[in-house]
């Protein structure tokens, strides 16, 4: 069974990361074809980031489908482009954000969302709103590193992220969400160190998708996710 990750950024880098962390979580049987976008920049960090990377991220999807992927995940925590991906695939399409969201809602009562730049929060809100989790996962928390530094060791990003779990955790979480698929590295030793579970989205999405390949469950083609008119203006 093949799975598309698709990272919806441009960073080289940061696709192999993700790619890497998606090989650690798929079953033996699955094969990833990991890309990326081929145009708009090379991180995400807010919703003018996020608008530039979807026309390259649904060329990505549309050619790991013709290429027979079964599923897409696409790894970025703010589920970039998510609603266009599901009208444009026949296969389910899975974001990390959302994967990671309802993860969390089966280990934990409450949980947290500790995320890059305090300019994604809004975004992470409104997502979170939307699946109908905002009772549950009240404290979204910035850790002001930009994503393409969470790797590097002067950006004290690990000690960062364990200092906000902590804090939400004295606050009434019990869980954390990592939202960025960049932190996918850091959560087993976080949640080692912490004792709670600790989500990572790649692997929550990852595990879902091959989930609803094995199903034969697609997006629905009534309403909102109907196929698309005006596919062809994609080139």
């Amino acid at each position: 069974m093949k799975i598309s990750i698709v990272n919806p950024n441009t960073s080289v880098a940061m696709t192999g990361e993700i790619g890497a962390a998606a090989t650690r979580s798929a079953s033996p049987d699955t094969e990833l074809l990991v890309r990326r976008s081929l145009h708009g920049p090379e991180a995400i960090e807010g919703p003018f980031d996020g608008a530039l990377c979807v026309p390259g991220l649904l060329k990505a999807i549309r050619q790991a489908e013709e290429d027979g992927a079964m599923a897409h995940v696409i790894a970025c925590f703010d589920d970039t482009g998510l609603d266009a991906a599901r009208a444009l695939s026949r296969r389910p399409v899975v974001g990390v954000g959302e994967a990671a969201l309802h993860m969390a809602s089966l280990v934990a009562q409450e949980f947290c969302v500790v995320t890059t730049l305090s300019r994604s929060v809004p975004t992470l809100r409104m997502n979170i709103l939307r699946c109908g989790f905002e009772r549950r996962c009240p404290q979204v928390l910035a850790s002001d590193i930009p994503v393409l530094e969470l790797h590097r060791p002067e950006s004290g990003a690990w000690e960062k992220l364990s200092t906000l779990i902590v804090r939400a955790l004295e606050n009434g979480a019990e869980a954390a969400v990592l939202g960025c698929a960049g932190m996918a590295d850091f959560s087993a030793e976080l949640q080692a160190r912490l004792g709670v579970p600790v989500i990572d989205g790649v692997d929550a999405a990852v595990r879902m998708a091959e989930m609803l390949a094995r199903s034969g469950l697609s997006p629905s083609k009534r309403g909102g996710w109907a196929y698309p008119s005006r596919a062809n203006l994609l080139g």
